[in-house]
């Protein structure tokens, strides 16, 4: 549509051309008439143009008035109608910096529901903008927003520091690396702002002196002496170089503008010393004008308000600056529909902002919900690490739910900011309070694990791995049980122990990879050691059989252990001494001490010396038992010795001493193994 207008524009000038064409076509025409004729024209002329002159030098007097900013214009930029003074208004500000004009080609976004880390990234492209003045409310947005962010985060950060170092006389510091990249940045843009705002008031002032002087040249431009062809070609040269004469002060632009417009006009009016050539261009000037409200009529039901709206700034500043007058008759008439398609437009774009207002105040409602819900969470006492989790979750979902909310209306934004702050903390408050009373504890559970750390380093490079596995074990377990340290030594200290320990079972599993390895050549030298043993026949001689095997034996020990998944072995090994030893007739004690001999070799070669200790109780409760019965068995028998009418011992008696010289036999076995596993372990 600009495009359109502008091709249009391009006519209009054409159109001043032909007009003087047609002038200088007229002129030459007069100058092939009698000098009779010709000085007749000029009486008429001047007798047509008396009002005129008098209607200029009434202008001329007027020139003060207009310094006042009292000109009064057929189209008035302060109009009275709200749309179009707000358009003009605009306009004038573009027109001061024409960089402003690409603001709205920029959205404005939801910064408040932005994180501080999206801020800086959105503030990054921004300042790449080369028109740095159509995203200064963006920046400043940004700023408001970043700084109300991190102002809030570093008071946390702080009342966390005071907390943890109550009795601390060192200042408190927080250095965040996102504030400084923030910094940077603006300080980029502020200065290009700077050297642009240098460029253009010196641009601005220069151009403003060359409009006025142009408007000086307008006001002396009406001389009825003056050939008309010469005043169309003089007026052509300032309206080019008005086209191209830059912005100037916005305060200046519709005091400017008005002064050029109302000249034109008085020379548009004094054109009727040609009449068709004015009347074509008045003509072709409400063409261009009626198009462009034949298209603010198509706006008026365009679905995208602020789109249309925008264009309709556009369509007022080439109605104004781009486009001459019309005819008398007609300006006050088009004027008026174009104004009052403004205000349709302006009142449909108050429609949408009404509703925008009333989202807001839905917004402001939810936020005071939130506020509320978070002061019910600094008022709730919780006495547990884990609950005080829980609560720090929800309030940090509400504070995102916060953000997300969307803008309130203005007049309330600082007042609904500072009650959420306010709650946020006292929330805090009440928080710190307890992990106040906490610290002493981290402070001993700190102390605490600092001792088994020193434990577990000094026993890290140990290869006494029976006796440190269990103590290892131990200290992991200890460690599970004490509770929370300081934050700030939670994660060293915890890196310093699991090192250590795993530094320590690394060494175990390599030493149970290579026992492993001898265990299996191991089972494989008993399995087929077993067989042979199969084989063996005693010679018959007591002593040269029970000598091979004892023999046999301790070969079988040589072999060293197997895998605990292949002990099975063991068994079979024992029942083959079963057998020789039945054969051989050995009495039941040499058999069991033999056997128990070779189980507790079997147990010495365990890294776990909790089984020697549990063979150990078991023999001692075992003495314990057979002696109670012994001492049973003779009380019994003192009831039988002591009757008056036993005059010999009966078969009961003797089956009863019987049974205690077995026991005493027995408790000779199990005080001999205890002799032989306390030497063991010994």
């Amino acid at each position: 549509m600009l495009e359109e207008k502008n091709d249009n524009l391009q006519d209009a000038d054409g159109k001043l051309e032909t007009v003087s064409q047609e002038v200088e076509q007229t002129e030459n025409e007069a100058v092939e008439t009698s000098n009779e004729t010709v000085e007749a024209e000029q009486e008429i002329v001047s007798e047509e143009t008396a009002p005129e002159a008098e209607a200029l030098n009434e202008v001329a007097l007027s020139d003060e008035e207009v310094a006042d900013d009292t000109i009064v214009v057929e189209e008035p930029i302060a109009s009275g109608n709200e749309a179009v003074d707000a358009i003009s208004n605009s306009n004038a500000e573009e027109s001061e910096d024409e960089t402003l004009a690409g603001r709205h080609e920029i959205p404005m976004l939801e910064y408040e529901s932005l994180s501080m880390e999206t801020l800086v990234d959105e503030l990054e492209k921004l300042v790449a903008v080369e028109k740095v003045m159509s995203v200064k409310d963006h920046i400043e947005e940004i700023k408001k927003e970043f700084l109300s962010k991190y102002n809030h985060f570093i008071e946390e950060k702080k009342q966390e520091f005071d907390a943890e170092n109550p009795d601390t006389l060192e200042e408190f510091h927080y250095h965040l690396p996102l504030k400084s990249k923030f910094d940077a940045l603006y300080n980029q843009f502020r200065d290009k702002r700077n050297i642009h705002f240098k460029k253009l008031q010196n641009d601005l002032q220069g151009n403003l002196e060359t409009r006025l002087a142009i408007v000086e040249e307008l006001k002396n431009l009406i001389n009825p002496q003056e050939n008309i062809k010469d005043t169309l070609k003089h007026f052509n040269e300032l309206r080019d170089r008005w086209k191209n004469a830059g912005p100037i002060p916005k305060d200046k632009y519709n005091h400017v503008w008005n002064n050029y417009h109302f000249h034109v006009e008085n020379f548009y009016d004094y054109l009727h010393l040609d009449r068709e050539a004015r009347d074509i261009d008045f003509k072709h000037n409400l063409e261009l004008k009626t198009k462009i409200i034949a298209r603010v009529e198509e706006l008026v039901e365009e679905a995208d308000i602020n789109k249309a709206f925008r264009e309709l700034q556009d369509l007022h500043k080439i109605w104004k600056e781009d486009i001459g007058p019309v005819s008398r008759e007609h300006r006050e008439e088009i004027w008026n529909r174009f104004s009052a398609l403004t205000k349709q437009m302006h009142d449909k774009r108050e429609v949408l902002f009404e509703a925008q207002r009333g989202k807001e105040t839905e917004n402001l409602a939810k936020k005071k919900e939130i506020i509320a819900q978070i002061q019910m969470l600094a008022q709730e006492k919780v006495n547990a690490h884990a609950l005080w989790q829980g609560q720090v979750e929800k309030v940090e979902a509400l504070r995102s739910e916060f953000f997300n909310a969307g803008k309130v209306p203005a007049d309330v934004n600082e007042e609904t900011w500072s009650a959420f702050k306010d709650a946020v903390r006292d929330f805090n408050v009440l928080k710190n309070s307890f992990y106040k009373d906490i610290k002493k504890d981290q402070q001993d559970n700190l102390n605490k694990k600092n001792a088994l750390l020193a434990k577990a380093i000094a026993l890290q490079e140990s290869e006494d791995f029976s006796a440190t596995t269990p103590i290892m074990k131990q200290i992991q377990e200890e460690w599970k049980t004490i509770g929370h340290v300081p934050r700030k030594y939670s994660d060293k200290i915890w890196k310093e122990f699991k090192d250590a320990c795993n530094h320590y079972f690394e060494k175990l599993k390599a030493q149970k990879n290579e026992v492993n390895e001898e265990e299996v050549e191991a089972f494989d030298k008993k399995k087929e050691y077993l067989e042979v043993l199969r084989t063996f026949e005693l010679t018959g001689d007591h002593k040269t059989d029970l000598d091979a095997i004892k023999a046999h034996i301790e070969t079988w020990k040589g072999f060293g252990r197997v895998p605990q998944t292949r002990r099975h072995i063991e068994g079979k090994f024992n029942k083959v001494l079963d057998v020789l030893f039945e054969k051989l007739s050995l009495s039941k004690k040499d058999t069991d001490m033999m056997r128990f001999s070779n189980r507790v070799e079997q147990l010495s070669g365990s890294d776990d010396s909790r089984k020697l200790e549990n063979e150990k109780i078991f023999i001692m409760r075992k003495i314990d038992e057979v002696q109670q019965e012994i001492f049973q068995l003779e009380n019994n028998i003192q009831f039988f010795t002591n009757t008056k009418n036993a005059k010999k011992e009966n078969s009961i008696v003797l089956e009863v001493r019987k049974n205690i010289a077995k026991h005493k036999e027995s408790l000779e076995t199990w005080k001999e193994k205890l002799k032989q596993l306390r030497e063991i372990k010994e």
